[in-house]
């Protein structure tokens, strides 16, 4: 595995900011590491990275122990952290020289365009960090962070502040990326999490609530969604009397997302509905819950 996690604990005062998390992630993965502000997503990041101490357990990057050996570990990891600092003063190529400069490499205006052709940073590169969107000193961030071509990357929060456009390029990159590299990946945007991720952790408080595929943890929730759409516009109240009814959502005139512990039971109430009251149904389908959906259960659970 790429990154083992065992016990991990990290304290502030009394206050467990991360509380015994373990997991793992292999090659070839993109992680979702989700979780509420203040769940310890951060936190966990920055001592996978070596940034911060672990007051318990073991963090493991490429079969080395961060704790024992943290230079090591930092040149198999390339990081983006929320914050990206960066120096403002510095001309692009002349910041990517510098990081280069760190790790040592061999080749450096090689790995410098090679970075700045990854994120989509030619037509801004000769200019000064201070003169850059707040999109485009992101993509400085994740070009300083590919470099050295780490085994794992580690980003928290890549997409912040970029445009839809710019959303969709780093995603692009991002999926590359992750064919022949570990990614534990954070982000509060459900729908970028679900383009990019095929698995998530959540974590809340300090402890991990779920860790599966997306479409496992849809599945194990208890509850289903069904959509139906009439030819006649309905009130509310007729689909709300239903039996197998929990929720009724609108999404337009006609459409209607119904969630139900019974979604065969459901579909057959809502066939019934239709012949009782001479009506017409359009669309009749079975929806997995969003993610968004089922990070706020799981949270809401764990709390």
């Amino acid at each position: 595995m790429s990154i083992r996690v065992h016990g991990l604990t990290k304290l502030y005062g009394e206050q467990k900011a991360v509380d015994g998390i373990s997991f793992s992630a292999r090659k070839g993965e993109i992680v979702g590491f989700l979780g509420p502000n203040g769940a310890g997503k951060s936190t966990t990041m920055k001592m996978i990275t070596g940034y911060l101490q672990p007051d318990g357990g073991q963090v493991f990057v490429c079969d080395t122990d961060v704790s024992q050996d943290p230079l090591s570990v930092k040149q198999k990891i390339g990081y983006l952290p929320e914050s990206n600092a960066l120096y403002h003063d510095m001309y692009v190529r002349e910041y990517l020289s510098f990081i280069a400069e760190v790790h040592q490499l061999k080749n450096p205006e090689a790995a410098i365009q090679k970075a700045i052709d990854q994120v989509g940073l030619h037509p801004e590169a000769h200019k000064k960090i201070s003169q850059l969107s707040k999109g485009y000193k992101q993509r400085v961030g994740l070009a300083a962070a590919l470099i050295h071509d780490p085994e794992v990357l580690i980003l928290d929060e890549p997409t912040s502040g970029l445009d839809p456009n710019q959303i969709v390029e780093i995603r692009e990159v991002i999926r590359k990326l992750g064919e022949h590299k570990t990614i534990l990946f954070s982000s509060h945007i459900m729908q970028e999490v679900e383009s990019i991720c095929n698995r998530i952790i959540i974590i809340h408080k300090g402890k991990i609530v779920a860790d599966d595929l997306i479409t496992a943890l849809q599945e194990q929730q208890s509850t289903r969604t069904v959509l139906v759409s009439f030819k006649e516009a309905l009130e509310a109240e007729w689909l709300q009397r239903l039996g197998h009814v929990i929720s009724v959502h609108k999404t337009d005139t006609y459409t209607w997302e119904l969630e139900s512990n019974n979604e065969e039971a459901l579909r057959k109430e809502l066939l019934k509905l239709a012949v009782d009251q001479n009506l017409n149904i359009t669309t009749l389908q079975s929806g997995s819950k969003s993610l968004e959906e089922v990070f706020r259960k799981l949270t809401a659970k764990a709390s």
